[in-house]
């Protein structure tokens, strides 16, 4: 079976795994910017330089690129929750927490069903594999299981949704995590 054609398979396992829509990603659409890096700097989310996921740790903007490159095919994972009102925090947390937990046990789950493909998954936020990242004292202790977020690869969502026929926005009163995974053979 192909990357393409894994590709297929791996998203309806996701979509089975909890996520609310997944659909395929072309690599060559997956565009960097430092201007994106440049506002993971600004440390409005309190992860830039805490831990080994998040910029300046996870590379250049030009390490990123190309190790993105190095990626034969992807697929965009959602998670998207309906919020009562615009200062419904309850359910933003729930639905973070949810896209979390499923975008964790989706790297397992992919990591034992395809041990032949080389995974890159690039999710919402800092990694959150462990409670307490070890960064900078010692090594990741779990190197199979995090992830970078897509901005802090340099990443822009919403233009990597557009270019892959994915809607970012689904209206009024809802909020969606957006992650992905990228293949290629070992």
């Amino acid at each position: 079976m192909n990357i393409a054609e894994k590709a297929n398979e791996i998203i309806a396992a996701a979509k089975e795994k909890g996520f609310t829509n997944a659909a395929p990603l072309d690599i060559s659409t997956i565009e960097l910017t430092e201007q994106v890096r440049d506002m993971c700097a600004v440390n409005k989310c309190h992860a830039y330089g805490t831990n080994w996921s998040c910029p300046p740790s996870c590379g250049t903007i030009d390490e990123c690129s190309a190790v993105v490159k190095s990626y034969e095919s992807g697929i965009i994972v959602q998670t998207t929750g309906e919020l009562e009102d615009d200062f419904d925090f309850e359910t933003m947390e729930e639905t973070m927490k949810k896209h979390s937990q499923n975008f964790i046990g989706f790297i397992k789950y992919l990591r034992a069903t395809y041990p032949e493909l080389d995974i890159l998954p690039l999710g919402a936020g800092a990694c959150m594999s462990c409670g307490k990242c070890t960064y900078p004292d010692a090594p990741c202790r779990f190197p199979e299981l995090k992830s970078s977020p897509m901005e802090g690869y340099g990443m822009v969502i919403s233009e990597v949704c557009k270019a892959n026929n994915i809607d970012y926005y689904y209206g009024k009163g809802t909020l969606t995590y957006v992650g992905c995974y990228l293949f290629k053979n070992k």
